[in-house]
């Protein structure tokens, strides 16, 4: 048989989770269709459903695989009296006691249905109650007992049965509560209590501990009540507050005066509400064990006293404590309402859509008992853990008195009557409570510990890679010393190597390639030039320069002053492009500089102002130093020609050899006359024309020629000196000089600037308290959760 199946389902049933019960039964009946205990633990979950033919169906089916087993005839049996089938009800009773006449169940079971029968022929059958469904239990596969986990009402008593069982698992959590584990960002298992106002939560909640709550008109809870109700031996209670780090005692007559003034002093006097919590501590015989965080209750209109917007407050601090996967919700709705358009319910529903963890209890069933049942049994607005019926306590009943008004309420009343025992009743709603509190925690429990775990392992690895506290010089020298050779090398790999691993996905920290872009827009920029007080006309500017320069002496002589003149006006044209491009590599060169040096000294703020202002005042120096070296060079060029180039020569020999080309379009007479060939293929020479037959014409185009060829001299010259010197001095920068200014400026004259840094960063420092208070208390959430994994593997095997 599927074993898992049989386990889910059955740990669903005791959290009273049915529709998931049939859901884990059916898939092992599926498995395994001949196994008689499936189809008897499917029968009592549809019994729980009140879906009482498919019950007696598996019942029947039960009963057909083992005919001599009693357990199937039992719950044949309990399925017809859900029917109103009491002499069906009755015949199954018989039958299941020819085979084991001592059977206890059997003998009460039988008694009960020949009551009912005979009520029923002596009333009509539309005023019939249900009669208690006493024999609701699953089955283990070993496990063929007939005893119920469903008691009558009135007999069973608010302390569970399952109270020994819970308590290790429930002191573990409300450990961790107390540790606030919570402000790790580490969810706990909660049983959260909404409603409506007025929906009757304190008097749900009073019922359940015994004790007296505050009460008045409006907001009653105005601060998230954490209630720890633990079952104690001692008939004299225990009862205290936790709130604001202290621990105030009291007792049953003063509990609702005690609990004000701690809300007061959490929330302040009025009705404005707060989502600090409050802790109740309930030690008292005969409750249940549960924790439940009661919540304010709902309401839309403010009323004089509670801010504007307080259902936006309330709803806020709702949705924080329901939304976790962790919280059992426990909505409790007034019988009288509408559930589908009741405002807990619509909360509710945004976080569980499928009601997969929320309970509902109905209040004030004794108010509005008519169509109760049909409520309670359609479940329109999906509440999966099933619905608990209650009648609220009255007056200055006892909770001895009320549990009793309680239980004939629903055993005589001619609508509640009808309503299924398994879901009626205070008693039923605490063991109800306690088995779905179970259930979470220890569904949750390991995931806990991992999660506690994982915050713990990555705080101490976060605390160890803070930078050491500083408390000497040396060591105040060391970091210092360790910190430099880091940033040094971090900037070779930027700025020499080209290598960005630090900085992967940060463009602008790819050093090399960054100066690289920048020198070739430079030389873009160089290439492109024009010179704006020259002339656009081919040949005009030398035409005019070698008319300027004609002197006495021998023919066919280009005058060396022509060139020069002409030479150092085109690199006048181009004298900014250098200073510029200056500029902008050592501004780059300082960001890059500056963000690595205050990426490595983050932690020692002394230490980030003192290398932000060495680097910047090393740049200020090594920038003035290349615009010096770009204005002798561009000074240089204007000054002379010269080079050695053998490209300038051969450059000039290909250019004239388009003189022939340019002599022919001179003898055109067109609008627009083009050479058409070579890199003069577009230059138009039809302003030339009346010139065509002058020396100077012929002149002006080898000048033009020669300057074109070593014009590309000087462009390459300018951008290879500058990429040169650029290296150079970036190289020096990284190696040598971004040291030197570095520890003359943090040192100091005196030789006593490094006690500055011992002083800690106060983020640092605060930063290192708060890892270290965390791992204080995530070691020790580590050891409460310890222990009870193993109860958890040894107890807990449903």
């Amino acid at each position: 048989m599927d074993s898992g199946a049989m386990t889910k389902g059955n740990a669903a049933f005791a959290a009273g989770n049915y529709s998931d019960a049939v859901r884990h039964f059916t898939d092992g009946i599926n498995s395994s269709p001949n196994n008689h205990v499936l189809y008897s633990n499917r029968s009592a979950a549809y019994a729980g459903l009140n879906r009482f033919s498919e019950a007696i169906s598996d019942a029947q089916k039960t009963v057909e695989l083992r005919p001599v087993w009693s357990k199937g005839y039992s719950r044949l049996a309990a399925a017809h009296m859900g029917r109103h089938n009491y002499d069906d009800a009755v015949s199954s009773y018989k039958r299941g006691l020819l085979i084991d006449p001592s059977n206890e169940a059997l003998i009460s079971g039988l008694a009960d249905a020949e009551a009912a029968s005979a009520r029923s022929s002596a009333s009509p059958p539309v005023v019939d109650s249900v009669p208690q469904l006493n024999l609701l239990k699953i089955n283990n596969e070993e496990e063929e007992d007939d005893k119920s986990i469903v008691a009558s009402a009135h007999n069973a008593p608010i302390v569970s049965s399952y109270n020994d069982k819970i308590r290790p698992l429930l002191d573990t959590i409300d450990r961790l509560r107390h540790l606030k584990v919570m402000q790790e960002g580490i969810q706990l298992p909660t049983i959260v209590v909404v409603g409506d106002q007025s929906s009757g939560k304190s008097s749900v909640l009073e019922s359940l501990a015994g004790i007296s709550l505050p009460r008045g008109q409006g907001i009653c809870t105005r601060v998230p009540l954490i209630m720890r109700l633990q079952n104690h031996p001692n008939p004299n209670p225990e009862i205290f507050l936790e709130f604001n780090g202290k621990t105030v005692p009291t007792d049953e007559e003063n509990i609702s005066d005690a609990i004000s003034l701690a809300t007061e002093e959490i929330a302040g006097k009025g009705k404005g509400i707060s989502n600090k919590p409050l802790t109740l501590v309930v030690k008292k015989n005969g409750v249940p064990d549960l924790t439940m965080v009661d919540l304010p209750g709902i309401t839309r209109v403010p009323v004089h006293g509670q801010p504007d917007d307080i259902y936006e407050q309330i709803s806020k601090i709702i949705m924080e404590f329901i939304t976790p996967e962790e919280s059992i919700i426990l909505n409790v709705l007034s019988a009288g309402i509408d559930f589908s358009t009741c405002e807990s319910i619509r909360m509710s529903q945004k976080v569980d859509k499928t009601g997969q963890r929320t309970l509902a209890v109905v209040t004030k069933a004794d108010k509005s008992p008519e169509g109760l049942l049909e409520k309670v049994t359609a479940d329109d607005v999906s509440i999966g853990l099933g619905y608990v019926c209650v009648r609220n306590r009255i007056g200055d009943e006892s909770y001895e008195e009320a549990r009793a008004e309680e239980a004939r309420l629903f055993d005589t009343h001619r609508h509640l009557s009808k309503i299924n025992k398994s879901i009626v009743g205070i008693p039923v709603l605490a063991e109800r409570l306690v088995k779905i509190q179970a259930t979470i925690i220890v569904k949750c429990l390991p995931g806990i510990v991992t999660k506690i775990n994982e915050k713990l392992t990555a705080n101490v690895e976060e605390l160890n890679k803070l930078p050491k506290h500083l408390t000497s010089v040396s060591e105040a020298m060391t970091t210092f010393m360790y910190i430099l050779g880091c940033a040094k090398e971090s900037l070779r790999k930027i700025l020499i190597r080209g290598e960005f691993d630090e900085y992967p996905d940060e463009k602008e920290m790819h050093g090399t390639a960054r100066v690289f872009e920048m020198l070739n827009k430079y030389s873009e920029e160089l290439r492109s030039a024009e010179d704006t007080n020259g002339s656009e006309k081919f040949l005009i500017d030398e035409i005019k320069v070698l008319e300027e320069t004609k002197a006495i002496g021998l023919p066919n002589f280009l005058p060396k002053a022509a060139f020069l003149t002409l030479l150092k006006k085109k690199v006048k044209s181009i004298s900014t492009i250098p200073s510029d491009f200056t500029d902008k590599v050592w501004s780059y060169v300082e960001n890059v500089v500056v963000s690595v040096l205050l990426r490595h000294s983050v932690n020692y703020p002394q230490l980030v102002s003192s290398t932000r202002r060495a680097a910047k005042k090393l740049i200020a120096k090594m920038k003035q130093r290349s615009f010096d070296y770009v204005n002798d060079i561009v000074e240089m060029e204007k000054l002379t020609d010269y080079t050695c180039n053998p490209d300038y020569s051969a450059s000039w020999s290909k250019l004239m050899a388009h003189q022939e080309d340019f002599k022919k379009a001179l003898q055109r007479f067109y609008s627009v006359s083009y050479i058409g060939s070579g890199v003069l293929e577009k230059t138009d020479v039809a302003h030339l024309y009346e010139l065509r037959e002058k020396d100077i014409v012929q002149e002006a185009f080898d000048v033009k020629m020669r300057m074109m060829a070593y014009w590309e001299i000087v462009l390459r010259r300018m951008v290879d000196n500058m990429a040169l010197h650029l290296l150079f001095n970036v190289q020096k920068l990284v190696n040598k000089d971004v040291e030197m200014e570095i520890v003359n400026e943090v040192i100091g004259p005196k030789g006593n600037g490094l006690e500055n840094i011992l002083e800690e960063s106060p983020s640092v420092a605060g930063r290192r308290h708060k890892l270290k208070n965390s791992i204080e208390l995530l070691r020790e959430s580590k050891d409460v959760v310890a222990n009870i994994m193993d109860m958890i593997t040894d107890k807990f095997d449903y």
